[in-house]
C-alpha cells in the first residue's frame, strides 16, 4: 500500500487528528496512537457496536495504542525514544502545551531532523484568538458558517455536520503528505501549522461574492444556494418527504419545466437568484407538494435532470451506489469483542495497491509495551512510562 513504511505518532483526539490518521493507516501507514492512562474520549462517546464507540471505530481502526503518561518525566523520555524514528507526529493540545512537556517540533527536530509534525488548533498557532477554547460548532460561528444555516423562522440552527473538523482533518492530511513528498529529496521535515478556522474558511469560495466583491452581508433568501433559485432548491412532496433539485444550469431547468408542461417559464430560469425566480418556485413548491415522493422519484429518473430525494443517513448507507463504491464494508473483527462490525469504507480508491479497511480496533494500551520495549526500554521503564501495570507475560 502507498503508505507502508510511513510510522506516525498521533496525540490528537476526537476527530480532526484521528480521522486522517486512520486514513493513512488505511493506506497502510504504521499508526501509533499515544493515548493518556484515562483513553481517547471517544472510546466512550455514542453508540457502540461490538465492544466499542461508533465513533472510535471509524477513527481508531488499523492503529496500535500505547499509553503514555506525558505528565511524567519517563512518559516525555519514552515519547522521545519513539519519535527518534517516526516520520510524522500529529497533535492537536492548546499551542504551547507540547513545547511545555518537551515534546515540541523544535526539540523533536534535534533528534530526528525528517520529522513531519503537523500541530492543529482551533485558531492555528498565532493571532489573537489563539488561546481561546473551541470545538466545531464554535469554529463553523466564528468563521460565517453558522449564520448562513437559518430554519424557516430565520433564526440560526446548530449544523449537524462537523465541517470543521473535516475540513482541519483533510487540510492536515494534505499538509503532511506534500512534506513527505518534499523530504524524499531534501531528506528534511517540516512543521505544519493547520488551524481549523483556516481550513473552514478556505471552502467558503462559492459564498464569498457580495463579500469580496460588493463589501455586504449575504440576504440569504435571495442568493443561489440559500432559497433564491428555484432549481437549487428543497421541496416538500404530499407525503411529507422532500426531494432536491441541485443544478440551476439552464438545460436541466429546460428538461423539467418542458416536461412539466410549462416551457413559458424556462426565461425566468435566467435571471439571477431572488425574486425574478419567484413564480418558478411557487409553481415548483405547487407541483412537487401534488404527488407522493415515489411519484416524481418515477417521473425524475428518465429526465436529464440534477435531483436527489432527501434520505435518513440510514437511508443513504443502505443505498445501492454507496455499497457499489465500498462506503459501507462488513467485516469481521477478531480482537475487542468479535464479531461482524459495520464500517464506513476508504474513499480514496487506487487502481494500484488500493486501501484496505483492517476491522481491528486497538484495546486502551494494548500495544503499550511490546512497542516500547522495543526500543530497549525495560517492563519496568514501561510501567513508569505509562502508569500502567507490567502485564504477567512481560
Amino acid at each position: 500500500m502507498k503508505l507502508e513504511g510511513i510510522r506516525v505518532l498521533d496525540l490528537s483526539q476526537f476527530l480532526p487528528g484521528p480521522h486522517f490518521t486512520m486514513m493513512m493507516a488505511d493506506h497502510g501507514a504504521d499508526v501509533i496512537r499515544i493515548e493518556p492512562p484515562d483513553g481517547e474520549p471517544t472510546r466512550n462517546i455514542g453508540v457502540r457496536q461490538a465492544n466499542a464507540s461508533v465513533w472510535f471505530r471509524n477513527t481508531h481502526r488499523g492503529k496500535k495504542s500505547v499509553v503514555l503518561d506525558l505528565k511524567r518525566v519517563q512518559g516525555v523520555a519514552a515519547f522521545m525514544a519513539l519519535a527518534a524514528s517516526a516520520d510524522v507526529i500529529v497533535e492537536a493540545f492548546r499551542p504551547g502545551v507540547v513545547d511545555r512537556l518537551g515534546i515540541g517540533y523544535d526539540t523533536v527536530s534535534q533528534v530526528n531532523p525528517r520529522i513531519v509534525y503537523v500541530s492543529i488548533a482551533a485558531f492555528g498557532q498565532t493571532g489573537p484568538m489563539v488561546q481561546r477554547p473551541a470545538h466545531d460548532v464554535s469554529i463553523q460561528a466564528e468563521t460565517g458558517l453558522v449564520d448562513l444555516n437559518r430554519g424557516k423562522d430565520g433564526q440560526p440552527v446548530l449544523p449537524n455536520m462537523p465541517s470543521a473538523d473535516m475540513a482541519a482533518s483533510l487540510m492536515a492530511m494534505n499538509g503532511v503528505l506534500m512534506a513527505l513528498l518534499r523530504r524524499a529529496s531534501t531528506g528534511v521535515g517540516d512543521y505544519i501549522d493547520i488551524s481549523m478556522q483556516d481550513s473552514l474558511a478556505s471552502w467558503l469560495v462559492n459564498v464569498v461574492g457580495p463579500a469580496f466583491g460588493e463589501d455586504r452581508d449575504m440576504v440569504l433568501a435571495t442568493e443561489r444556494g440559500f432559497g433564491g433559485a428555484a432549481f437549487y432548491n428543497i421541496y416538500a412532496c404530499s407525503d411529507g418527504r422532500f426531494l432536491t433539485l441541485g443544478g440551476s444550469e439552464i438545460k436541466f431547468a429546460t428538461n423539467l419545466l418542458t416536461a412539466l408542461g410549462r416551457s413559458d417559464l424556462i426565461a425566468l430560469c435566467r435571471l439571477p437568484p431572488g425574486p425574478g425566480q419567484l413564480p418558478v418556485r411557487e409553481f415548483l413548491r405547487e407541483t412537487f407538494a401534488s404527488q407522493p415522493l415515489a411519484h416524481w422519484e418515477t417521473f425524475l429518473a428518465p429526465l436529464d435532470v440534477c435531483w436527489a430525494p432527501v434520505r435518513t443517513v440510514r437511508q443513504a448507507l443502505l443505498s445501492e451506489q454507496i455499497r457499489a463504491r465500498g462506503m459501507r464494508v462488513e467485516v469481521t473483527q477478531k480482537g475487542f469483542g468479535g464479531g461482524m462490525v459495520t464500517e464506513l469504507g476508504i474513499p480514496i480508491k487506487f487502481r494500484r495497491e488500493p486501501g484496505r479497511v483492517d476491522p481491528e480496533i486497538p484495546q486502551l494500551g494494548e500495544h503499550t509495551f511490546p512497542v516500547l520495549q522495543s526500543l530497549g526500554l525495560s517492563a519496568e521503564e514501561v510501567s513508569e512510562a505509562s502508569a500502567m501495570p507490567i502485564p504477567p507475560a512481560a
